[in-house]
């Protein structure tokens, strides 16, 4: 409705809070939610969303590689940023981090597209490709091999090669719907 702008853009502000927070903690800042003043400095939502990656980071100690990593694939002409490649599991993670209500289909596309890229230019693969869900609807620690916590998730989306031939396959169709684009 009448409304519909308005919540898309305070969702992606508060995406855009929420990763840039990250990026400061992983860069070893003090991350407040009170500034000098008193003054809340993010939303009590945003601030959530923090203290939950917080605990993912800090309970399951993941080694970072690289944060906010721009790539290229020369072979199939696309780019973009992955959040997140973490050394976790003694396996090579690609990670994206999620801030929305609810996850999409396309999300895998995308994390396998940045692993393809990613294993173009690095001799260390990434191997394993993830969403970090600051949002789920978990109660608690997860069961046997699930990883999350009270209101976040770790969800684990497989074959990076059957997602990345989808992908492919959705890029064949934007190219033909945009011949001019560069």
């Amino acid at each position: 409705g009448f409304n519909a702008d308005i919540i898309a853009q305070k969702a992606a502000y508060e995406g855009t809070q929420v990763h840039h927070a990250i990026e400061a903690f992983l860069n070893g800042e003090d991350i407040k939610w009170l500034d000098d003043y008193g003054n809340a400095k993010y939303s009590l939502e945003v601030w959530k969303m923090i203290l939950k990656f917080a605990e993912f980071w800090n309970t399951h100690k993941p080694e970072l590689i690289a944060s906010e990593y721009h790539l290229f694939s020369d072979q199939y002409k696309y780019a973009g940023t992955q959040d997140l490649a973490v050394r976790f599991r003694n396996e090579i993670w690609g990670l994206d981090i999620k801030t929305s209500n609810s996850l999409h289909t396309a999300y895998n596309l995308q994390i396998a597209a940045y692993a393809k890229a990613w294993n173009e230019t690095h001799d260390e693969p990434i191997t394993k490709t993830g969403i970090l869900w600051l949002k789920a609807s978990t109660r608690g620690e997860g069961k046997g091999d699930a990883i999350q916590g009270k209101g976040w998730q770790l969800k684990q989306y497989g074959n990076i090669l059957a997602n990345f031939q989808m992908f492919k396959n959705i890029y064949e169709i934007y190219k033909l719907e945009n011949p001019d684009f560069k």
